[in-house]
């Protein structure tokens, strides 16, 4: 099954928010290095959000470059 990713960006709290599904209560939350949060299904493991926090300073930062330890599986989506 595939999902497409929706991005939100929460000016107020600088996250950058990239969601395969709404977040839920009883996903598991795991901070996964350079200020970056992966909620993960509680079954299976498989990560369904990411947050990446103080978004807006990343991208001031002249040296930015963003590196998710996620792999992906980039597809068009079907209209």
């Amino acid at each position: 099954m595939s999902e497409k990713l929706l991005f939100q960006y929460d000016q107020v709290s600088d996250i950058f928010y990239i969601n395969k599904c709404a977040p839920y209560a009883e996903q598991e939350s795991e901070e996964i290095g350079d200020e970056m949060i992966a909620r993960l299904n509680p079954v299976s493991g498989e990560v369904e959000n990411l947050e990446i926090l103080f978004f807006s300073k990343r991208l001031l930062n002249a040296d930015f470059l963003l590196e998710l330890p996620v792999i992906a599986n980039l597809r068009l989506a079907a209209s």
